[in-house]
C-alpha cells in the first residue's frame, strides 16, 4: 500500500506550475520575457544570431517565449548550465551541460551574446559565491539579465510561507522538518534541512545593486510591492 508520505512526495515531484500556461508563476515569467525578448531582438538585429547562456535554467522555463523562439529557432542557441544533469527535448536549440555558476573557471575564454539567469542566484549559497556568480555573469557577456525574488516581499516563493525568510534559521529548519512547505516534502534529516535553508537565501535590492553595479536594476511589482528584482545590462 502507498503511504501518505509517498503520495505527498509524488505530488511535489510532479507539480510544475512553470509548465502550466494558466498558472500565476507562468504569467509572471511571461511578463518578464518582454524585456528578455527585446534584448534578444537587439542581438539578432546586430549579429543575425544569438547564443544565450542560461545559468541554472531549464528548457521548460523557455516555454514563456515559445512562439518567439519557434519563429527564430534557426538563429537562437541556448546553453543550459546546471550542477545536476538536465535533459532536453529540443536538441537543435538547447544544449545542457554540467557546471557551477559560481566557478570562476566557468567557460574560461568564452563569450556569449546574452547571459540569462532566473531565480538562481539566491540558491548558490554564501555571499562570496553570489559575488562569484555575478562576476561570471558580467565576464561571459556584455549583455545579461538576472532575476531574483525580493527579500523584502512578504511572501517567500520557494516555501510559500508568508515571512518565512525573516524567521531565525533554527525556526526555518524546524518548520521544513515538520511540514511539507511549497515545493518541498517534509525533510527528515536535519543536515539536509539546514542545507536547503542555506541554499535559499533571498537578497535585497541594495545587495543586487552591489552585485551588479553596471546594471539597470528594476522591480516586478505586485499590489504596489516589489515582488522580485531584475538586474539587466542590455
Amino acid at each position: 500500500m502507498i503511504s501518505n508520505e509517498q503520495i505527498i512526495d509524488a505530488a511535489v515531484a510532479t507539480r510544475d506550475p512553470y509548465a502550466d500556461s494558466n498558472s500565476l508563476e507562468f504569467r509572471f515569467r511571461s511578463r518578464r520575457f518582454v524585456k528578455i525578448r527585446q534584448i534578444i531582438e537587439d542581438i539578432l538585429g546586430e549579429r543575425g544570431q544569438a547564443h544565450i547562456l542560461d545559468i541554472g535554467g531549464t528548457e521548460t522555463y523557455w516555454l514563456i517565449g515559445r512562439d518567439f523562439l519557434r519563429q527564430n529557432r534557426s538563429r537562437i542557441k541556448i546553453t543550459l548550465v546546471n550542477t545536476e544533469p538536465e535533459n532536453v527535448k529540443d536538441e537543435m536549440m538547447f544544449t545542457a551541460l554540467i557546471g557551477d555558476g559560481a566557478d570562476p573557471r566557468l567557460f574560461a575564454g568564452s563569450q556569449f551574446d546574452l547571459v540569462h539567469s532566473n531565480s538562481v542566484i539566491e540558491h548558490v549559497g554564501s555571499w562570496d559565491r553570489m559575488c562569484a556568480f555575478a562576476e561570471n555573469t558580467k565576464r561571459l557577456s556584455s549583455r545579461y539579465y538576472v532575476q531574483t525574488p525580493n527579500y523584502w516581499f512578504p511572501y517567500e516563493p520557494h516555501f510559500r510561507f508568508p515571512g518565512f525568510q525573516y524567521l531565525p534559521e533554527k525556526v526555518r529548519v524546524a518548520l521544513i522538518m515538520r511540514y511539507s512547505l511549497g515545493f518541498f516534502r517534509r525533510i527528515d534529516d536535519v543536515a539536509e534541512a539546514r542545507d536547503i535553508i542555506h541554499h535559499h537565501q533571498l537578497i535585497s535590492t541594495r545587495q543586487m545593486r552591489e552585485l551588479f553595479s553596471d546594471a539597470e536594476v528594476s522591480h516586478e511589482k505586485v499590489l504596489g510591492l516589489n515582488k522580485s528584482i531584475i538586474a539587466a545590462r542590455a
